[in-house]
Order: structure tokens, then C-alpha cells, then sequence
């Protein structure tokens, strides 16, 4: 049996439909990410699973039993289910060891683990106003995973966040499922935070499912436009344009990926012009102009320039 079941959820705000009959399952230890734009209702559905917000219609079952929302208890949420929103808040001004004391259920061994886990060990001993907004993230995080919860929800936990602080807390959340054996779901729009994390990815659309699968099945076969822009650039080649690398396709576009292509100076291939270059870091993205039709390519070296007569195909 799944740790979570979620069952044709919907939820309507104010005659606006925000979620959609929403079904999926999640196992245990398992680690699922929800993706989807802004605005998509990834916050809503978050808050649905973790029972701070009331679904107007389905349910939702944690561990064989229906979790209930705040219309039906005093204190909203559900005491298993740890949920980190955007917009934590911690009090100003304590020093960082009295609060997680505070809400401290483990033995003194434990927490000291969770501490050194949660990077944030260093820093008890300090206020909670000299502190970053990352390390007041992971306190935040601590806090709520020193009550021993058996599953972890995070809405958008690196959109705030520095480039260094993002790739600490991505290390401490790989840490907590291997260590801590919680499961954990994320959302996110970026696919930074979902390709290399995920066990299984669902992807959501103004409150609609749309997809769900592998992070390696979505980024290489995603159903639409939509689903690939979520998970990295990519090619819509018209059917004609298709049909120069040997595709067929009668009336839908194809989906392709930068890395898919291959550039060289002669041999075979589709004759194409390059027409720009990006330095990316690591690689170059350049756009080769095939019949005016615009196709992105990763190559890992700079031995073109704009303007070059060069042969495209497949690898």
C-alpha cells in the first residue's frame, strides 16, 4: 500500500477552479517531485496533501487513513506530515538552540545527528537575526523534522536562495532521505531541483495533471511543449524539418533536445548555418539555422563561429 494516496482532489477558491481532479500515489521512502510553472497550483496541492488547507472535493489518505483539513480540526495539519512553506517564519531575536529545544521529541544523540545532518551545528548558539536566509531555512527545516515526521513537504525550497546556499540544502535534503528515512515530496518549477532528486516526477498545468513518469522518461518523451520547457531547452521541429534527419511525423511537432544533434564540417548530415553562440559555462549552446527553421545545439567545444556552413544530424 502507497504512504500517500491522493484520490480525484479538487479545490475551488471563489468560483475559481485552482486544482483539478487530481489523483496520484506516493510510496513510501519514495522521493516525488511536483513540477509545474508559477502559478500552476503546485502551493495549493502541497497544502491540500499536508492538511493546512481543505480540498473542496476528494481525499486524501496518509499512511491508510484520510488526512483531515482545518475546516475539521483546530490546529490545521496533519502531526505526521512536516510542511515547509515559502514563506517560513522564525522568531526574532531567540537564540537558534531555544527554539529547536523547544520543539525537540528525540533523544540528545539524535538531535545532535539531525544537527550536524541539517548543516546547521555550527550556529546554535546564535540569534536568529545574524543569521542568512538559508541558515534560517534550515533551522526551519530542523525544527520541523526534530518532531519525527514520517513524510517531508517542501514548496519551492531553493527559489529564494543563493547559488551556495541552494547546493547546501540540496546536500542536506539528500542527506535527510538516506539517513533519516523520511519521505519526501517538492515542489518546483526548476529542473535543477527535480532531475536529479526525483524517484518520480508529476507534472500539473493551471491545476490540471498532465504527466507523470521518470525524470529520464519526462525529459526524454514529455507529452507536449509544455512538459519539455519544464525540464530544460529543446527543438520543435516542424514535420518537414523533422522528416531532413530521417523523423517522420504527419502532423505533430517534434520534440527534440540540444544534445540530440551532432555538428561537423563535412561528411553527412542537413546543410545548416550557424547563426548564434552562447558560452553556457560547461558548454555552448548554438543555434544552426536548417531551412530558416531554429535549432539549438550543445557542443562542448568553441571550434565554430556565427555564420560557419556546417553539417547537422542526429546522434
Amino acid at each position: 500500500m502507497a504512504l500517500l494516496e491522493v484520490r480525484n482532489i479538487s479545490k475551488t477558491i471563489a468560483d475559481k477552479i485552482i486544482i483539478e481532479d487530481i489523483s496520484f500515489e506516493q510510496e513510501e521512502f519514495h522521493k516525488l517531485a511536483i513540477a509545474g510553472a508559477s502559478g500552476s497550483g503546485k502551493t495549493t496541492l502541497l497544502k491540500m496533501i499536508s492538511g493546512h488547507l481543505q480540498p473542496t472535493n476528494g481525499t486524501i489518505l496518509f499512511d491508510g487513513e484520510r488526512v483531515e483539513g482545518p475546516d475539521e480540526k483546530l490546529l490545521p495539519g496533519h502531526k505526521q506530515i512536516a510542511y515547509l512553506s515559502q514563506h517560513y517564519e522564525l522568531l526574532n531575536n531567540y537564540r537558534v538552540d531555544e527554539l529547536i529545544w523547544y520543539e525537540n521529541k528525540l533523544p540528545e544523540s539524535e538531535a545532535t545527528r539531525l544537527f550536524e545532518i541539517c548543516k546547521i551545528d555550527r550556529f546554535l548558539q546564535r540569534r536568529t537575526n545574524q543569521l542568512s536566509g538559508g541558515e534560517k531555512q534550515r533551522i526551519a527545516l530542523c525544527m520541523l523534522l526534530i518532531k519525527k515526521p514520517k513524510m517531508l513537504v517542501l514548496d519551492e525550497p531553493f527559489s529564494n536562495l543563493d547559488p551556495m546556499h541552494t547546493e547546501i540544502l540540496k546536500t542536506v535534503l539528500e542527506d535527510i532521505s538516506e539517513n533519516l528515512k523520511i519521505t519526501c515530496t517538492l515542489a518546483s518549477h526548476d529542473p535543477n531541483d527535480t532531475l536529479p532528486w526525483a524517484d518520480k516526477i508529476i507534472v500539473i498545468k493551471d491545476g490540471k495533471f498532465l504527466q507523470q513518469g521518470s525524470p529520464l522518461g519526462l525529459y526524454h518523451k514529455p507529452m507536449n511543449e509544455y512538459v519539455a520547457g519544464l525540464f530544460g531547452k529543446y527543438n520543435s521541429l516542424k514535420p518537414q524539418i523533422a522528416f531532413l534527419f530521417g523523423i517522420v511525423s504527419k502532423e505533430k511537432n517534434v520534440i527534440t533536445r540540444p544534445e540530440h544533434f551532432r555538428i561537423s564540417s563535412n561528411g553527412s548530415g542537413v546543410n545548416g548555418i550557424i547563426s548564434k553562440i552562447h558560452f553556457r559555462g560547461s558548454f555552448y549552446d548554438v543555434e544552426v539555422l536548417v531551412d530558416n527553421a531554429k535549432i539549438t545545439v550543445k557542443n562542448d567545444g568553441n571550434q565554430w563561429a556565427v555564420g560557419d556552413k556546417i553539417f547537422l544530424s542526429l546522434k
